[in-house]
């Protein structure tokens, strides 16, 4: 009896695990936002231009040079990324370095294009990109567009 006690817990475990894989719930029981079936596979991200202009500036800029417009979400390789796309790039008193492809992209890192911008308009800009991809799990594609 105990066995299959036993057994049956196990079945109902890999079930509720299969079932958080296919439906989409991360590591610590939360919802994962998914796509909408139909769409891209790469999430929609409306930045905000007019609250951050200069960020967004930069963005369409790069974007037109040839960067690409989708991020794949890479946490983990952040600081390294950083770390290439700022090297040999002075820094400038009153100013920020911004980075596209941003540093948290997959795409980031050595290559990306930097602008000078002010602090403000780029740390409330990266502020507002991190609560807004806050739920979604590295790998997940995220398109920027602008109004």
């Amino acid at each position: 009896m105990k066995k299959r006690k036993s057994v049956i817990r196990l079945v109902i475990l890999l079930l509720f695990s299969l079932a958080a894989y296919w439906f989409g719930f991360g590591e610590n029981g939360q919802w994962l936002p998914q796509p909408a079936p139909g769409q891209s596979e790469a999430v929609k991200l409306e930045f905000p231009a007019q609250r951050f202009p200069e960020t967004a500036k930069h963005i369409r800029e790069a974007i037109r040079k040839g960067h690409p417009a989708v991020c794949t979400i890479d946490r983990k390789e952040a600081e390294q990324n950083r770390k290439e796309s700022l090297k040999g790039v002075p820094v400038k008193k009153g100013y920020d370095r911004d980075e596209w492809p941003m540093a948290m992209c997959a795409e980031g890192g050595a290559g990306a294009d930097i602008k000078y911008i002010t602090p403000g308009d780029n740390r409330g800009a990266g502020s507002w990109v991190g609560n807004q991809l806050e739920d979604f799990a590295d790998g997940t594609r995220v398109e920027f567009m602008f109004k």
